[in-house]
């Protein structure tokens, strides 16, 4: 018998799905459903940039605020722009968030050119050393090496036996990757998916439970979710969303770790917190990819309204529309002309009837609505181009 089978005996390697609820079943649905969506929708190209860096700004500033990092989003946000200075004292809080996102964007470069390994020990000590390269560390953690010493996490909880370490992480690489995770043959679109998201959320609590290195297993077990997901055809975006949602509910996050192995292994609970916050973040992405569709639906809409109209009024006032339609709330006639710096060009040699007689037009047209001296765009217009259904 090894060592960890009486220390770790939650440590099985066995993920019992016969007792998951529908509610599960359902949220998995709707989990590849949404990834579905999210992978086939096109967007414009500066749409699409900026989507992938804000997610992934959001995965590397939570998974590593987790751990204590204190740079906010924002901070992160310029590192994957290249722009982020910060001062010699937190210069390595700086390097951490640049090491995550050097390891993402390696893993992506790698799908996108069809070099992605399979999940291997290898791969996985590979990750923990990109993760800790150039950081200060405790004299007895070496990056990409599995610890040779036994470690308490918070107080609370102690790593399997570093005895164990090498059988452990070997037996993981092969579970993870045997059928037990595997797609049936022939079945339905999605389910690949599914597999992949419980897969992936099982991996990080096995590697938390082995806890193979000195340092950066959380980080190393969130950036193996990535790898995961990302394989099995996730979009980038998405695949960021456990780390984030992790963060966002750190508290519950470490209860629930804690429970899992409390509970002798029990998974269930964990996976159903983990797809709720995956579910309600892919629900948070498609929001901002259908902001985006009714934008380009409304440009389409105006630009089809102005057809053969081609004066230079005709040009002013169909800016105007497109412009005003950027805006959510209600314009005051005098700030219109100063929503953007086309329209103070357009109407920079115009008095202000000029601009009110456009807005009356735009008025007649149905572009634009009208109440006293304020004026919107009507964006709601294009809703009637949705299905036919009842409205909840």
């Amino acid at each position: 018998m090894r060592k960890f089978e009486q220390s770790h005996p939650w440590i099985t390697f066995r993920c019992d799905l016969s007792r998951a609820g529908a509610d599960l079943w359902l949220l998995l649905g709707e989990a590849a459903s949404k990834c579905e969506h999210i992978s086939r929708v096109p967007l414009r190209p500066a749409t699409a940039e900026r989507l992938h860096q804000l997610y992934l700004a959001k995965g590397a500033a939570a998974t590593t605020a987790i751990e204590g990092n204190t740079l906010s989003e924002e901070d992160v946000l310029k590192a994957v722009e290249g722009t982020l200075e910060v001062p010699p004292s937190k210069e390595y809080l700086k390097q951490e968030v640049l090491n995550i996102i050097a390891a993402c964007n390696g893993i992506t470069k790698q799908l996108t050119t069809g070099t992605l390994p399979d999940l291997s020990v290898d791969v996985m000590v590979g990750y923990n050393r990109q993760i800790l390269e150039q950081l200060a560390l405790k004299d007895n953690v070496n990056p990409g090496e599995l610890r040779t010493h036994s470690v308490v996490v918070g107080n609370v909880y102690r790593g399997a036996p570093a005895e164990d370490r090498p059988y452990l992480m070997q037996r993981l690489s092969e579970w993870l990757g045997g059928p037990e995770f595997q797609a049936p043959e022939n079945a339905a679109v999605g389910t690949e998916t599914v597999y992949a998201i419980l897969k992936a959320i099982v991996a990080h609590l096995y590697l938390a439970w082995i806890h193979p290195f000195g340092d950066g297993n959380g980080r190393t077990a969130r950036l193996l979710e990535f790898h995961i997901l990302l394989a099995a055809g996730v979009p980038s975006p998405a695949a960021h969303l456990f780390s984030n949602f992790y963060n966002q509910t750190r508290a519950e996050y470490y209860r629930q770790l804690d429970q899992a192995s409390k509970s002798g292994g029990e998974l269930l609970p964990f996976i159903r917190y983990a797809v709720r916050g995956f579910v309600d973040g892919l629900r948070e992405q498609l929001e901002t990819i259908w902001h985006q569709q009714w934008d380009v639906a409304w440009q389409n809409f105006v630009h089809e309204k102005f057809q053969n109209k081609n004066s230079q009024s005709d040009a002013r006032q169909r800016q105007l529309a497109l412009d005003l339609g950027e805006k959510e709330e209600w314009v005051d006639v005098g700030a219109v002309t100063e929503l953007t710096t086309r329209l103070a060009k357009a109407y920079g040699s115009k008095t202000l009837k000029t601009a009110q007689r456009d807005l009356n037009v735009l008025v007649e047209m149905g572009l634009v609505t009208k109440e006293g001296r304020r004026f919107r765009a009507r964006r709601e217009v294009i809703l009637a181009f949705l299905p036919l259904r009842k409205r909840v």
